[in-house]
């Protein structure tokens, strides 16, 4: 991280933690890559327990650097040069009934079984830049300590999907729809990783770390790394019929998981 991305996120922090209903402010990792790589972006995540001041007084407290200002609401994107910014709004109330069901009402767990696990992984991985009191610390307690009925729901919720996926891949092979074949096929690489993540208790990162962070898990079985490799190759040998054989495999094994 260089000098000018550090100055801007003390800048930004200062800015945001004067407004009385933020509580906790936290760095997204898509900041810590060099400025030259094309994944880099200087995200925050800001938790609020209150109200903010409006789109129009945001972008005057952000300052003139702040240009190709948008906002959804929830999100502030502008650049500064040439950097990308954006600060993401949640609100504490529903971080903490997200987090009790996942902590504690598992008899709701279909409520949030469907949006995966990447909002508890920035919960719990977003380095402090600001904190009001002791919100966050209580979060990161109980993200930390989730039972073996969060992580086996959630597995099983992504493991259908891939098994899903899986046969639309078969379908698709059969039918010679190659469009079809390649929703099936991405569909198929994210879920058997979110698998993957569940059954090792992880969260599941950004999309662009699947990669690095699924290869360095324990329990992956025997050939998980060796058939994803030969499955992501695009030599002239790999036919979509043996893509879609090796898919079978890398399925097979990771249902016999334990």
């Amino acid at each position: 991280m260089n000098y000018k991305v550090k100055e801007l996120i003390e800048k930004f922090t200062a800015v945001l933690s004067r407004w009385d209903g933020i509580e906790c402010i936290t760095l997204n990792e898509a900041a810590i890559p060099t400025t030259l790589d094309p994944y880099f972006a200087l995200i925050l995540d800001v938790f609020r327990s209150g109200d903010i001041p409006s789109p129009k007084e945001r972008l005057k407290q952000y300052g003139d650097i702040a240009s190709a200002f948008e906002t959804t609401g929830s999100k502030d994107r502008f650049l500064v040069g040439d950097i990308p910014v954006r600060f993401e709004f949640k609100s504490t109330k529903e971080e903490d009934e997200l987090v009790t069901i996942a902590s504690e009402k598992h008899e709701s767990l279909w409520l949030i079984k469907n949006a995966g696990t990447y909002g508890f992984y920035r919960l719990a991985n977003g380095e402090i830049l600001f904190s009001r009191g002791d919100w966050i610390n209580k979060v990161r307690s109980k993200l930390s300590s989730l039972s073996n009925v969060f992580w086996k729901t959630m597995r099983l919720a992504n493991q259908s999907k891939m098994e899903h996926f899986l046969s639309d891949l078969g379908a698709a092979l059969i039918r010679d729809d190659d469009f079809f074949y390649l929703i099936s096929e991405s569909g198929f690489i994210k879920y058997a990783c979110m698998t993957l993540f569940s059954i090792n208790k992880k969260f599941e990162p950004s999309h662009r770390a699947y990669y690095k962070k699924v290869t360095g898990l324990p329990v992956v079985g025997e050939t998980f790394c060796a058939n994803l490799e030969a499955y992501l190759k695009n030599s002239e040998d790999m036919t979509p019929e043996r893509r879609f054989s090796i898919a079978q495999v890398i399925a097979k094994e990771i249902i016999t998981l334990h």
